[in-house]
């Protein structure tokens, strides 16, 4: 099965820096973070919670006001710190519970009890102080994100099959009526009507789907309806296939999926493909980006939500003394932090880091890589720190100046679609100041665009 067009023809878009030309207003400077954090041991002291983020006044390095940052209101957890504003909510941050990841509010976990009598003092946290003893609470940060396509209430697979078969018979096709069954139903629902519209017919509704549309509508349409792993593995199959190697989508998904999510995508591709996943990235890439795709393939991520803050300590001093800190780098380091902890116990690793070097961890890696391993590790981080914010970036620079890298564009746009597209929009609101539909109605025509934005939402 081939779609036209697919990979895309260009290389991964080099990552700005922060803040991107035009965008001042939105990031903070060189040298803080453009992602929202958590506080480690929560903020304030006596409860906890992720702030969207802190304003400059803060006193904790690396903060800064991202957007929509209230300057009143109330926080529940205790008194407002090192100067810090009293928070309400902000826009696009308190989002419904719907599952674990990155970007949405999370719920203050319960008071605890501490050991060790009073506060210690920290140099520069905010309030100069947090709970006793050193690391923080253990209470794992429950963090929502949300899909903007939901599986369809009163579900019938027939009716749906009856309806694009209708929708494909005869002379011309009823491209709205096929919109309208597959952007409103959930990947697992498109795949009951496949097996039903073979049932009913005899006939493969991808065929016969093949045979009615063509090019990027097309292609969106065959992506919606694989199966979330199969599309997966299906994109890092075409991206190694054949003359060159497409390095932005095998950065995109093995360095961005759950453990879980990464093993069936091994599995899909043995299985699918006849081929060992760890064997073509070997042919395809060498040297420290290959090491790092293989450690992804793994699947052995730590997936413990509770964050060890003394071993964040210990790692952030690692990774300064591994780069920064030395004359040459030493990349095998950055591998092992980067590829095996927690992204919560990453989070807190980058915010030590900030403290010990006076500099993000972003910054650094900047500075001491360059190429597809430079780009895989800034994208492990940026989803440690913002995973929606990440994907926003991404749909961004596929649409930005001329041309468009539909491909991408549609990757995203798919696999994101029940997971945190509702969270990718609002990051992307805040970062470009205009609304991801915005952006792909001006760049995109006809069905092609009436689906992408009835996926997206207006």
């Amino acid at each position: 099965m081939s779609y036209p067009g697919y990979p895309p023809s260009d290389g991964y878009p080099a990552f700005p820096g922060y803040p991107p030309t035009g965008q001042e207003s939105v990031y903070p400077p060189a040298g803080q973070y453009p992602y929202p954090t958590t506080v480690p041991g929560g903020f304030p002291p006596s409860g906890g919670g992720t702030f969207p983020a802190a304003p400059p006044n803060a006193g904790f390095p690396g903060y800064s006001a991202l957007g929509g940052y209230p300057a009143s209101g109330s926080f529940p957890g205790g008194p407002q710190a090192g100067g810090m504003p009293p928070y309400s909510g902000g826009p696009g941050f308190a989002v419904p519970p719907t599952g674990p990841g990155f970007g949405g509010y999370p719920q203050q976990p319960p008071a605890q009890s501490y050991a060790g009598g009073g506060p210690a003092q920290i140099p520069g946290f905010p309030g100069g102080q947090v709970p006793s003893p050193m690391p923080g609470p253990p209470a794992a940060v429950v963090q929502y994100t949300q899909g903007t396509i939901q599986a369809a209430p009163n579900f019938d697979a027939g009716r749906d099959a009856e309806i694009l078969r209708k929708a494909m018979k005869g002379f011309g096709t009823d491209e709205q009526a096929i919109i309208n069954v597959v952007a409103n139903r959930s990947n697992d629902q498109r795949q009951k009507i496949k097996a039903a519209f073979k049932t009913m017919y005899g006939k493969d509704l991808i065929k016969d789907l093949k045979s009615e549309l063509s090019g990027n509508v097309e292609e969106l349409i065959l992506a919606l309806f694989m199966p979330s792993t199969y599309y997966d593995a299906w994109s890092l199959r075409h991206a190694m296939k054949g003359a060159g190697t497409q390095e932005s989508v095998l950065i995109e998904i093995l360095c961005t999926r759950t453990n879980q999510e990464i093993r069936e995508i091994v599995n899909c591709y043995k299985s699918e493909f006849g081929r060992d996943i760890e064997e073509d990235i070997r042919s395809d890439t060498s040297g420290h980006f290959e090491r790092l795709l293989i450690s992804m393939c793994q699947g052995n991520r730590d997936e413990n939500q509770t964050v060890d803050y003394q071993k964040a300590q210990e790692d952030a001093q690692r990774l300064y003394q591994a780069g920064e800190g030395k004359l040459g780098t030493d990349e095998s380091c950055f591998n092992m932090v980067l590829a095996s902890r927690s992204f919560p116990q990453l989070k807190a690793t980058v915010e030590a880091y900030s403290r010990i070097a006076n500099r993000d961890l972003l910054s650094s890696i900047d500075r001491e890589f360059s190429g597809n391993v430079e780009r895989g590790l800034k994208t492990i981080v940026q989803c440690a720190l913002n995973r929606p914010a990440f994907f926003a970036e991404r749909l961004y620079y596929s649409m930005k100046g001329a041309g468009t890298d539909d491909s991408t564009l549609i990757r995203i746009v798919v696999t994101r679609s029940e997971i945190d597209l509702v969270q990718i929009k609002q990051m992307f609101t805040q970062m470009y100041q205009k609304t991801l539909a915005t952006m792909i109605a001006s760049d995109t025509s006809g069905d092609y665009r009436q689906l992408l934005l009835a996926i997206v939402g207006q």
